[in-house]
Protein backbone atom coordinates (compact mmCIF):
# COMPACT_ATOMS: atom_id res chain seq x y z
CA UNK A 1 0.00 0.00 0.00
CA UNK A 2 1.25 3.48 -0.86
CA UNK A 3 1.55 5.90 2.03
CA UNK A 4 2.01 9.65 2.48
CA UNK A 5 2.40 11.86 5.50
CA UNK A 6 -0.45 14.05 4.20
CA UNK A 7 -3.11 12.90 1.76
CA UNK A 8 -5.31 15.59 0.23
CA UNK A 9 -8.55 14.50 -1.45
CA UNK A 10 -9.55 17.05 -4.07
CA UNK A 11 -7.60 19.19 -6.54
CA UNK A 12 -9.76 22.31 -6.55
CA UNK A 13 -8.88 25.60 -4.87
CA UNK A 14 -8.95 24.16 -1.34
CA UNK A 15 -6.88 21.08 -2.07
CA UNK A 16 -4.30 22.99 -4.10
CA UNK A 17 -3.94 25.72 -1.50
CA UNK A 18 -3.62 23.17 1.30
CA UNK A 19 -0.63 21.59 -0.43
CA UNK A 20 0.93 24.97 -1.22
CA UNK A 21 0.40 26.26 2.33
CA UNK A 22 1.89 23.13 3.89
CA UNK A 23 5.11 23.71 2.01
CA UNK A 24 5.03 27.42 2.83
CA UNK A 25 4.64 26.54 6.51
CA UNK A 26 7.73 24.36 6.34
CA UNK A 27 6.16 20.90 6.13
CA UNK A 28 8.78 18.56 4.70
CA UNK A 29 6.85 15.27 4.76
CA UNK A 30 5.35 13.58 1.73
CA UNK A 31 2.13 14.96 0.20
CA UNK A 32 -0.18 13.17 -2.20
CA UNK A 33 -3.13 14.94 -3.82
CA UNK A 34 -5.89 12.75 -5.20
CA UNK A 35 -8.15 14.30 -7.84
CA UNK A 36 -11.26 12.99 -9.56
CA UNK A 37 -10.56 14.99 -12.70
CA UNK A 38 -7.89 14.44 -15.31
CA UNK A 39 -6.53 18.01 -15.15
CA UNK A 40 -4.06 19.60 -12.79
CA UNK A 41 -5.60 22.07 -10.29
CA UNK A 42 -7.33 24.98 -12.04
CA UNK A 43 -9.47 27.97 -11.11
CA UNK A 44 -13.23 27.38 -11.08
CA UNK A 45 -14.76 30.91 -11.24
CA UNK A 46 -13.59 31.56 -14.84
CA UNK A 47 -15.53 28.51 -16.05
CA UNK A 48 -18.80 30.46 -16.23
CA UNK A 49 -17.06 33.66 -17.34
CA UNK A 50 -13.83 34.03 -19.33
CA UNK A 51 -13.32 30.35 -20.15
CA UNK A 52 -16.87 29.84 -21.44
CA UNK A 53 -16.59 33.07 -23.42
CA UNK A 54 -13.34 31.89 -25.00
CA UNK A 55 -11.43 34.84 -23.54
CA UNK A 56 -9.04 32.67 -21.51
CA UNK A 57 -7.49 29.39 -22.65
CA UNK A 58 -7.33 26.59 -20.12
CA UNK A 59 -3.60 27.07 -19.52
CA UNK A 60 -4.29 30.55 -18.15
CA UNK A 61 -6.66 29.30 -15.46
CA UNK A 62 -4.29 26.70 -14.02
CA UNK A 63 -3.65 27.49 -10.34
CA UNK A 64 0.02 26.66 -10.88
CA UNK A 65 1.96 25.33 -13.89
CA UNK A 66 2.25 21.55 -13.95
CA UNK A 67 5.97 21.76 -13.20
CA UNK A 68 5.30 23.59 -9.93
CA UNK A 69 3.92 20.51 -8.18
CA UNK A 70 6.95 18.38 -8.96
CA UNK A 71 9.27 21.21 -7.94
CA UNK A 72 7.55 21.35 -4.54
CA UNK A 73 7.67 17.56 -4.19
CA UNK A 74 3.86 17.31 -4.21
CA UNK A 75 2.58 14.19 -5.93
CA UNK A 76 -0.62 14.84 -7.88
CA UNK A 77 -2.58 11.75 -8.87
CA UNK A 78 -5.29 12.57 -11.40
CA UNK A 79 -8.36 10.50 -12.28
CA UNK A 80 -8.16 8.96 -8.80
CA UNK A 81 -11.57 9.25 -7.11
CA UNK A 82 -11.83 8.12 -3.49
CA UNK A 83 -14.58 5.59 -2.83
CA UNK A 84 -14.07 4.84 0.86
CA UNK A 85 -12.21 5.96 3.98
CA UNK A 86 -10.77 3.41 6.39
CA UNK A 87 -10.25 5.87 9.21
CA UNK A 88 -9.26 3.22 11.74
CA UNK A 89 -6.59 2.00 9.34
CA UNK A 90 -5.65 5.56 8.32
CA UNK A 91 -6.15 4.87 4.62
CA UNK A 92 -8.32 5.90 1.70
CA UNK A 93 -9.63 3.39 -0.79
CA UNK A 94 -9.77 4.48 -4.41
CA UNK A 95 -12.45 3.46 -6.90
CA UNK A 96 -10.07 0.89 -8.40
CA UNK A 97 -9.66 -0.78 -5.00
CA UNK A 98 -6.13 0.47 -4.32
CA UNK A 99 -5.31 2.03 -0.97
CA UNK A 100 -3.27 5.05 0.09
CA UNK A 101 -2.29 5.38 3.74
CA UNK A 102 -1.96 8.69 5.55
CA UNK A 103 -0.90 10.28 8.82
CA UNK A 104 -3.26 13.22 8.26
CA UNK A 105 -6.08 13.44 5.72
CA UNK A 106 -7.43 16.71 4.27
CA UNK A 107 -10.80 16.32 2.55
CA UNK A 108 -11.31 19.02 -0.07
CA UNK A 109 -13.88 17.16 -2.15
CA UNK A 110 -16.06 20.16 -2.98
CA UNK A 111 -19.42 19.22 -4.41
CA UNK A 112 -21.28 17.99 -7.44
CA UNK A 113 -23.72 20.04 -9.48
CA UNK A 114 -27.27 19.52 -8.29
CA UNK A 115 -29.28 17.85 -11.03
CA UNK A 116 -32.87 18.30 -12.05
CA UNK A 117 -35.21 15.57 -10.82
CA UNK A 118 -37.92 16.09 -13.44
CA UNK A 119 -38.61 13.88 -16.48
CA UNK A 120 -36.12 14.42 -19.28
CA UNK A 121 -33.31 15.58 -17.02
CA UNK A 122 -30.89 13.13 -18.62
CA UNK A 123 -31.48 14.17 -22.22
CA UNK A 124 -28.48 15.15 -24.30
CA UNK A 125 -28.02 18.89 -24.48
CA UNK A 126 -28.64 19.35 -20.75
CA UNK A 127 -25.52 20.80 -19.12
CA UNK A 128 -24.24 22.17 -15.83
CA UNK A 129 -21.24 24.39 -15.08
CA UNK A 130 -19.06 22.71 -12.48
CA UNK A 131 -15.84 21.59 -14.14
CA UNK A 132 -13.84 21.90 -17.34
CA UNK A 133 -15.54 18.92 -18.94
CA UNK A 134 -18.95 20.52 -18.41
CA UNK A 135 -17.94 23.78 -20.05
CA UNK A 136 -16.04 22.08 -22.88
CA UNK A 137 -19.25 20.22 -23.74
CA UNK A 138 -21.18 23.50 -23.87
CA UNK A 139 -18.52 25.13 -26.03
CA UNK A 140 -18.47 22.18 -28.39
CA UNK A 141 -22.24 22.39 -28.79
CA UNK A 142 -21.93 26.11 -29.56
CA UNK A 143 -19.32 25.54 -32.26
CA UNK A 144 -22.02 25.17 -34.88
CA UNK A 145 -23.41 28.62 -34.10
CA UNK A 146 -25.74 30.46 -31.70
CA UNK A 147 -28.37 28.40 -29.93
CA UNK A 148 -31.66 28.83 -28.17
CA UNK A 149 -30.70 28.22 -24.56
CA UNK A 150 -32.76 27.89 -21.41
CA UNK A 151 -30.85 28.59 -18.20
CA UNK A 152 -32.49 27.12 -15.10
CA UNK A 153 -31.50 28.94 -11.92
CA UNK A 154 -31.05 32.63 -11.18
CA UNK A 155 -28.00 32.46 -8.93
CA UNK A 156 -24.54 33.69 -9.86
CA UNK A 157 -23.71 30.70 -12.09
CA UNK A 158 -26.94 31.04 -14.07
CA UNK A 159 -26.62 34.80 -14.48
CA UNK A 160 -22.95 34.63 -15.47
CA UNK A 161 -23.66 31.92 -18.02
CA UNK A 162 -26.59 33.93 -19.41
CA UNK A 163 -24.36 36.99 -19.82
CA UNK A 164 -21.72 35.02 -21.73
CA UNK A 165 -24.32 33.31 -23.91
CA UNK A 166 -25.78 36.67 -24.90
CA UNK A 167 -22.28 37.83 -25.79
CA UNK A 168 -22.12 34.77 -28.05
CA UNK A 169 -25.42 35.87 -29.62
CA UNK A 170 -27.52 33.03 -28.22
CA UNK A 171 -31.23 33.42 -27.56
CA UNK A 172 -31.45 33.05 -23.77
CA UNK A 173 -34.35 32.46 -21.40
CA UNK A 174 -33.55 32.30 -17.69
CA UNK A 175 -35.98 30.59 -15.31
CA UNK A 176 -36.02 31.23 -11.57
CA UNK A 177 -38.41 29.45 -9.19
CA UNK A 178 -38.24 32.22 -6.56
CA UNK A 179 -39.72 35.74 -6.88
CA UNK A 180 -36.34 37.25 -7.75
CA UNK A 181 -32.86 36.29 -8.90
CA UNK A 182 -30.05 36.09 -6.32
CA UNK A 183 -32.75 35.70 -3.66
CA UNK A 184 -30.57 33.58 -1.38
CA UNK A 185 -27.50 35.80 -1.43
CA UNK A 186 -28.52 39.44 -1.95
CA UNK A 187 -31.14 42.03 -1.15
CA UNK A 188 -34.05 42.91 -3.39
CA UNK A 189 -32.44 46.09 -4.74
CA UNK A 190 -29.52 44.16 -6.19
CA UNK A 191 -31.83 41.47 -7.56
CA UNK A 192 -33.98 44.00 -9.40
CA UNK A 193 -30.91 45.78 -10.76
CA UNK A 194 -29.52 42.59 -12.28
CA UNK A 195 -32.89 41.53 -13.61
CA UNK A 196 -33.15 44.87 -15.45
CA UNK A 197 -29.58 44.58 -16.75
CA UNK A 198 -30.14 41.11 -18.17
CA UNK A 199 -33.46 42.06 -19.70
CA UNK A 200 -31.76 45.08 -21.24
CA UNK A 201 -29.28 42.68 -22.86
CA UNK A 202 -32.10 40.57 -24.28
CA UNK A 203 -32.40 37.79 -21.68
CA UNK A 204 -35.96 36.56 -21.17
CA UNK A 205 -36.09 36.36 -17.37
CA UNK A 206 -39.08 34.51 -15.95
CA UNK A 207 -39.55 34.57 -12.18
CA UNK A 208 -41.65 32.24 -10.03
CA UNK A 209 -41.43 29.74 -12.84
CA UNK A 210 -41.48 26.01 -12.18
CA UNK A 211 -40.05 23.44 -14.57
CA UNK A 212 -42.34 20.46 -15.09
CA UNK A 213 -40.25 18.43 -17.54
CA UNK A 214 -37.65 18.56 -20.26
CA UNK A 215 -38.90 17.32 -23.60
CA UNK A 216 -36.82 15.90 -26.39
CA UNK A 217 -36.52 14.21 -29.74
CA UNK A 218 -34.05 11.47 -30.67
CA UNK A 219 -32.51 11.76 -27.22
CA UNK A 220 -31.81 15.51 -27.44
CA UNK A 221 -33.60 18.22 -25.49
CA UNK A 222 -35.94 20.33 -27.62
CA UNK A 223 -38.08 22.23 -25.10
CA UNK A 224 -38.72 22.96 -21.44
CA UNK A 225 -42.26 22.30 -20.22
CA UNK A 226 -43.42 24.63 -17.46
CA UNK A 227 -45.90 24.06 -14.65
CA UNK A 228 -48.34 26.58 -16.15
CA UNK A 229 -48.73 24.40 -19.23
CA UNK A 230 -46.54 26.48 -21.55
CA UNK A 231 -43.19 25.44 -22.99
CA UNK A 232 -40.02 27.05 -24.29
CA UNK A 233 -38.31 25.64 -27.37
CA UNK A 234 -34.54 25.26 -27.00
CA UNK A 235 -31.41 23.59 -28.33
CA UNK A 236 -29.66 23.52 -24.97
CA UNK A 237 -30.42 23.68 -21.25
CA UNK A 238 -27.94 24.85 -18.62
CA UNK A 239 -28.80 23.94 -15.03
CA UNK A 240 -27.44 26.12 -12.23
CA UNK A 241 -29.37 25.17 -9.10
CA UNK A 242 -26.56 24.72 -6.59
CA UNK A 243 -24.36 21.85 -5.51
CA UNK A 244 -24.54 18.70 -3.43
CA UNK A 245 -21.56 18.51 -1.04
CA UNK A 246 -19.26 15.64 -1.94
CA UNK A 247 -18.84 14.00 1.47
CA UNK A 248 -20.24 10.48 0.99
CA UNK A 249 -17.11 8.55 2.06
CA UNK A 250 -16.67 10.80 5.12
CA UNK A 251 -20.25 10.36 6.31
CA UNK A 252 -20.11 6.61 5.62
CA UNK A 253 -16.97 6.43 7.77
CA UNK A 254 -18.86 8.03 10.66
CA UNK A 255 -18.08 11.74 10.38
CA UNK A 256 -20.79 14.04 11.74
CA UNK A 257 -22.68 16.19 9.27
CA UNK A 258 -26.07 16.81 7.69
CA UNK A 259 -25.41 19.67 5.27
CA UNK A 260 -21.90 18.71 4.25
CA UNK A 261 -19.49 17.57 6.98
CA UNK A 262 -19.13 19.29 10.34
CA UNK A 263 -15.76 20.80 11.26
CA UNK A 264 -14.47 22.69 14.31
CA UNK A 265 -12.58 25.99 14.42
CA UNK A 266 -9.44 24.26 13.12
CA UNK A 267 -11.39 22.49 10.32
CA UNK A 268 -11.16 19.10 12.05
CA UNK A 269 -13.95 16.60 11.45
CA UNK A 270 -15.17 14.29 14.20
CA UNK A 271 -12.86 11.58 12.84
CA UNK A 272 -9.31 11.52 14.21
CA UNK A 273 -6.65 13.06 11.94
CA UNK A 274 -9.18 14.03 9.25
CA UNK A 275 -9.80 17.65 8.25
CA UNK A 276 -12.33 19.05 5.78
CA UNK A 277 -12.24 22.38 3.93
CA UNK A 278 -14.05 24.37 1.30
CA UNK A 279 -17.54 24.03 -0.15
CA UNK A 280 -18.33 20.85 1.76
CA UNK A 281 -17.26 22.00 5.26
CA UNK A 282 -20.04 23.13 7.64
CA UNK A 283 -18.56 25.44 10.25
CA UNK A 284 -19.48 28.04 12.85
CA UNK A 285 -18.93 31.36 11.11
CA UNK A 286 -18.10 34.48 13.10
CA UNK A 287 -19.56 36.71 10.37
CA UNK A 288 -22.93 34.91 10.40
CA UNK A 289 -23.66 35.43 14.11
CA UNK A 290 -21.87 32.11 14.70
CA UNK A 291 -24.43 30.13 12.75
CA UNK A 292 -23.29 26.83 11.22
CA UNK A 293 -23.04 27.37 7.47
CA UNK A 294 -21.25 26.19 4.35
CA UNK A 295 -19.58 28.78 2.15
CA UNK A 296 -19.13 28.05 -1.54
CA UNK A 297 -16.33 30.45 -2.41
CA UNK A 298 -12.67 30.54 -3.35
CA UNK A 299 -12.00 32.74 -0.31
CA UNK A 300 -13.39 30.15 2.08
CA UNK A 301 -11.55 27.27 0.43
CA UNK A 302 -8.21 29.09 0.51
CA UNK A 303 -8.56 30.42 4.06
CA UNK A 304 -9.64 27.04 5.42
CA UNK A 305 -6.67 25.45 3.64
CA UNK A 306 -4.34 27.90 5.37
CA UNK A 307 -5.99 27.15 8.73
CA UNK A 308 -5.37 23.41 8.31
CA UNK A 309 -1.80 23.88 7.13
CA UNK A 310 -1.01 25.96 10.21
CA UNK A 311 -2.70 23.44 12.51
CA UNK A 312 -0.76 20.51 11.07
CA UNK A 313 2.56 22.35 11.28
CA UNK A 314 2.03 23.41 14.91
CA UNK A 315 0.76 26.98 14.54
CA UNK A 316 -2.91 26.47 15.41
CA UNK A 317 -5.07 29.51 14.68
CA UNK A 318 -8.90 29.28 14.59
CA UNK A 319 -10.60 29.95 11.26
CA UNK A 320 -11.70 33.58 11.26
CA UNK A 321 -11.96 35.09 7.79
CA UNK A 322 -14.32 37.66 6.36
CA UNK A 323 -16.29 36.06 3.50
CA UNK A 324 -15.98 37.74 0.12
CA UNK A 325 -17.18 36.92 -3.38
CA UNK A 326 -17.22 38.41 -6.85
CA UNK A 327 -19.19 38.11 -10.08
CA UNK A 328 -18.56 39.50 -13.56
CA UNK A 329 -21.59 40.00 -15.80
CA UNK A 330 -21.40 42.09 -18.98
CA UNK A 331 -19.33 45.15 -17.95
CA UNK A 332 -20.48 44.93 -14.35
CA UNK A 333 -18.09 43.88 -11.60
CA UNK A 334 -19.90 42.89 -8.42
CA UNK A 335 -17.76 42.50 -5.30
CA UNK A 336 -19.32 41.34 -2.05
CA UNK A 337 -17.84 41.51 1.43
CA UNK A 338 -19.52 39.91 4.43
CA UNK A 339 -22.79 37.99 4.65
CA UNK A 340 -26.16 39.73 4.34
CA UNK A 341 -28.00 36.94 6.17
CA UNK A 342 -30.79 38.23 8.42
CA UNK A 343 -30.15 41.91 7.64
CA UNK A 344 -32.93 44.25 8.75
CA UNK A 345 -32.00 47.40 6.82
CA UNK A 346 -30.39 48.28 3.50
CA UNK A 347 -28.56 51.51 2.70
CA UNK A 348 -28.05 52.59 -0.91
CA UNK A 349 -24.79 54.41 -1.58
CA UNK A 350 -24.75 55.89 -5.08
CA UNK A 351 -27.23 55.67 -7.94
CA UNK A 352 -28.01 52.37 -9.71
CA UNK A 353 -28.90 54.37 -12.83
CA UNK A 354 -25.20 55.17 -13.18
CA UNK A 355 -24.39 51.43 -12.92
CA UNK A 356 -21.99 52.33 -10.11
CA UNK A 357 -23.31 51.93 -6.57
CA UNK A 358 -23.01 50.09 -3.26
CA UNK A 359 -25.61 48.39 -1.11
CA UNK A 360 -24.80 48.23 2.58
CA UNK A 361 -26.65 45.69 4.72
CA UNK A 362 -27.26 46.49 8.36
CA UNK A 363 -28.40 44.44 11.32
CA UNK A 364 -29.42 46.35 14.43
CA UNK A 365 -27.64 49.39 13.03
CA UNK A 366 -24.35 47.57 12.35
CA UNK A 367 -22.98 47.02 8.83
CA UNK A 368 -22.67 43.29 8.13
CA UNK A 369 -22.16 43.16 4.35
CA UNK A 370 -21.44 45.24 1.25
CA UNK A 371 -22.51 44.60 -2.35
CA UNK A 372 -20.36 46.83 -4.54
CA UNK A 373 -21.22 47.23 -8.23
CA UNK A 374 -18.34 48.86 -10.12
CA UNK A 375 -17.22 50.55 -6.86
CA UNK A 376 -13.87 48.96 -6.09
CA UNK A 377 -12.92 51.63 -3.55
CA UNK A 378 -16.08 50.99 -1.52
CA UNK A 379 -15.35 47.27 -1.62
CA UNK A 380 -11.78 47.61 -0.35
CA UNK A 381 -12.72 50.07 2.37
CA UNK A 382 -15.93 48.19 3.23
CA UNK A 383 -13.94 45.00 3.85
CA UNK A 384 -11.66 46.83 6.24
CA UNK A 385 -14.65 48.38 7.99
CA UNK A 386 -16.22 44.96 8.56
CA UNK A 387 -12.94 43.45 9.71
CA UNK A 388 -12.45 46.26 12.23
CA UNK A 389 -15.36 44.96 14.30
CA UNK A 390 -19.08 45.63 14.83
CA UNK A 391 -20.32 49.11 15.57
CA UNK A 392 -23.51 51.04 14.93
CA UNK A 393 -23.16 53.67 12.21
CA UNK A 394 -25.47 56.41 10.98
CA UNK A 395 -27.22 55.20 7.79
CA UNK A 396 -27.20 58.74 6.39
CA UNK A 397 -23.43 58.91 6.71
CA UNK A 398 -23.03 55.50 5.10
CA UNK A 399 -25.20 56.65 2.19
CA UNK A 400 -23.19 59.84 1.61
CA UNK A 401 -20.78 59.16 -1.26
CA UNK A 402 -18.84 62.27 -0.25
CA UNK A 403 -17.79 60.51 2.95
CA UNK A 404 -15.15 57.83 2.22
CA UNK A 405 -15.79 54.62 4.12
CA UNK A 406 -12.20 54.69 5.34
CA UNK A 407 -13.07 57.70 7.49
CA UNK A 408 -15.53 55.50 9.38
CA UNK A 409 -12.79 52.93 9.92
CA UNK A 410 -10.42 55.51 11.32
CA UNK A 411 -13.09 56.84 13.68
CA UNK A 412 -13.04 53.46 15.45
CA UNK A 413 -9.38 53.55 16.31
Amino acid sequence: MDHADIVIVGTGHGGAQAAIALRQQGHEGSIIMLGRESEYPYERPPLSKEYLAGDKPFERILIRPEKFWADKDIEVRLSSPVAEIDWLGHAVVLSDGSRVGYRKLIWAGGGDARRLSCPGANLKGVHCVRNRRDVDAIMQALDSGPKKVVVIGGGYIGLEAAAVLRKLDCDVALLEALPRVLARVAGEELSRFYEAEHRGHGVDIRLETQVEALEGSDGFVTSVALADGSSIACDMVIVGIGIVPSVGPLIAAGAAGSNGVDVDEFCRTTLDDIYAIGDCAAHVNDFADRAVIRLESVQNANDMANTVARAITGDKQPYHALPWFWSNQYDLKLQTAGLSLDHDQTVLRGDPATRKFTLIYLKEGRPIAFDCVNTVKDYVQGRKLLESGPQELDPDILADTEVPLKELIYSRE
